[in-house]
């Protein structure tokens, strides 16, 4: 414990809270979920606090192989922490519809299908509205959902948050006439310390989603070896998918605030 406080002393709580925290954990779940449990004791609670137990009791009597055991553990949490931020990277990338020129055929086939299943938010409006007087609740507080998260423009991109930054840089294009991708180190280094704080906290709420997503990812990968990962891994991926969308907007409406301001 006194190396933790010590560790949170030295180390920029931004990086320890949301990096290096979860590793260690990520670390000890699958040391003994995955690595001692496995399939046949997976949801033994009796058994795993047996494990953890002996993962964390060290001392005067400790055992020839724990202080190396503790060693792996310090470097697999850091190697762990370390990689987060270039998951995220491609996770964010895959979000924002960056896909890799040996992921387009793939690309199209989900654009294709994105298109086909889209309908002016209109259209959706009043079929919502059909619903409701049908007496039919249920299917019109879907259709009500799925009209607040529906683009205006047809998808021209693989995901949701593809299209949210293309209609914004589009918007800006029209209303100022910047083309954002060019102009962006630019408009940042002359705007407001205000400005440039709500953009930077709008992005690095995007970034820890697409963190949340790649720990998501990790804990089902898990479930191979353990099966309780599976449950938790796609309970985290769905709440990381809704942060997802909410950093989405939030970055988008900042991004378009802030830069229609300065022109």
């Amino acid at each position: 414990m006194g190396l933790l406080i010590e560790l949170q002393q030295r180390i920029p709580d931004r990086w320890f809270l949301r990096r290096l925290v979860p590793a260690a954990l990520f670390v000890v779940v699958a040391a003994v979920g995955a690595g001692q449990l496995g399939h046949r004791h997976g949801g033994d609670l009796g058994l795993a606090r047996e494990r953890i137990a002996a993962l964390l009791t060290w001392g005067d009597g400790m055992p020839a192989g724990t202080g190396a055991s503790l060693v792996l553990f310090a470097a697999a949490s850091v190697a762990a922490a370390f990689a987060v931020p270039l998951a995220s990277g491609a996770v964010g990338a895959l979000a924002a519809g960056a896909w890799p020129w040996w992921l387009m055929p793939l690309s199209r086939r989900v654009t294709a299908w994105r298109v086909r299943r889209w309908a002016p938010p209109q259209e959706i409006a009043r079929e919502a509205v059909r619903a409701r007087a049908a007496g039919r609740g249920f299917r019109a507080d879907r259709l009500d959902a799925r009209r607040a998260r529906t683009g205006t423009e047809e998808p021209a991109s693989p995901t949701w948050a593809g299209d949210r930054f293309r209609e914004t840089e589009a918007r800006i294009r029209t209303e100022t006439g910047v083309e954002i991708t060019a102009e962006w180190t630019r408009l940042l280094l002359v705007a407001p310390e205000a400005s440039r704080a709500a953009l930077s906290e709008a992005r690095d709420g995007y970034d820890a989603a697409c963190e949340a997503l790649a720990w998501s990812a990790a804990v089902m990968l898990l479930a191979a070896w353990w099966w309780p990962a599976a449950p938790v891994g796609v309970v985290l991926w769905l709440a990381s998918w809704q942060a997802l969308r909410r950093a989405v907007r939030v970055l988008c409406g900042t991004t378009e605030a802030v830069l229609t301001t300065l022109e």
